[in-house]
């Protein structure tokens, strides 16, 4: 077990470990970027990165700026067109993993990048729109979200719906022609939500060292449920710290 540690260390550790060698991961920017690639020069040597500007099997040694750093392709295994990543990996069922953040997320897992406030002509806050998230969300076999938790980015019902989680609940991925299972983990700096398997509301599974469910609840914009065998994330080791830290120092 390593010593001090921070909140958003834990969530990109949890966020990390959740990834297995060998899947392939569709990965965003920002966050989800350095879980990957930290999972990758950890115990995931394997895995696959695709990001969005067509890089395939992308191996950085330090974190993208941006889709479109030049790290990215110098790395990659190969690099193809973006109708390419999209028409031929993402949309046949081929990525194991859609990584994704979110402004917003509601308590079924959908997504908001898109406008936050009611009316979509004269938002409180445009922000930067969709991007690959909806194809990503629709299509990959499953979904990992990575957010900081408070009630402005937890809220019941997200103001527009950029990316679908499982809409309104049970059904609705199937009767919008969603091929991909949805989010499996949201995972916060407080702890990890997991989708019930009748609702699929998003209930808390884990609460990370440090954090109390006191805390995780008053942080939610929803009376959020809690799973009756609610765990302890592992605190992060010494090893999973120096790897995280080395990788945020080539920023």
């Amino acid at each position: 077990m390593a010593g001090e540690f921070s909140a958003d260390e834990i969530m990109t550790i949890a966020a990390a470990r959740a990834l297995r060698d060998g899947q392939t991961c569709f990965v965003g920017i920002g966050l989800p970027s350095t879980a990957a690639n930290l999972a990758r020069i950890t115990h995931a040597p394997n895995l696959v990165l695709i990001y969005e500007s067509g890089t395939i099997g992308a191996k950085p040694d330090r974190l993208p700026l941006s889709i479109g750093d030049g790290i990215l392709a110098q790395t990659a295994d190969t690099v193809v067109s973006v109708p390419e990543v999209f028409n031929y990996w993402l949309q046949p069922g081929r990525v194991d993993v859609g990584f994704l953040g979110a402004a917003q997320v509601d308590r079924f897992g959908n997504i908001n990048t898109t406008v936050v406030g009611e009316d979509y002509r004269h938002p409180k806050v445009r922000l930067p729109g969709a991007g690959g998230a909806p194809e990503i969300a629709a299509s990959a076999r499953q979904g990992i979200i990575m957010v900081r938790h408070s009630r402005r980015t937890l809220v019941e019902r997200v103001d527009f719906v950029t990316s679908v989680g499982f809409g309104g609940g049970p059904g609705d991925r199937q009767r919008l022609g969603l091929t991909g299972a949805g989010p499996r983990l949201l995972i916060t700096d407080l702890g990890i939500l997991e989708p019930d398997p009748t609702s699929c509301e998003l209930i808390l599974t884990h609460l990370h060292p440090n954090a109390t469910l006191e805390q995780v609840r008053e942080a939610t914009g929803w009376p959020l449920k809690v799973a009756p065998d609610l765990t302890r994330t592992p605190p992060p080791t010494a090893e999973e710290l120096a790897a995280l830290r080395g990788l945020e120092r080539t920023r």
